[in-house]
């Protein structure tokens, strides 16, 4: 299964899930829950971090925290 740290940038994906972990309560309130539909923005110089586009707002995260979610 792919995860949103895979994702190409300026590509859109649709989350399917999140793997269980510490940080999956954060991650829902943040609005990454399945059906929504996020896009890379930005990845810095060497991969870590990341700006996601989640309804129109920009969230930064650590390629270890977008492997847990999983996308298609």
């Amino acid at each position: 299964m792919k995860t949103l740290a895979q994702v190409p940038l300026h590509q859109k994906a649709t989350i399917s899930g999140i793997a269980e972990s510490e940080l999956k309560p954060k991650l829902l309130e943040m609005g990454l829950y399945a059906g929504k539909e996020v896009e890379i923005l930005f990845r810095a110089p060497f991969g870590d971090p990341i700006a996601v586009d989640v309804s129109g707002y920009t969230l930064s995260m650590r390629l270890s925290e977008a492997a847990l979610i999983q996308v298609e």
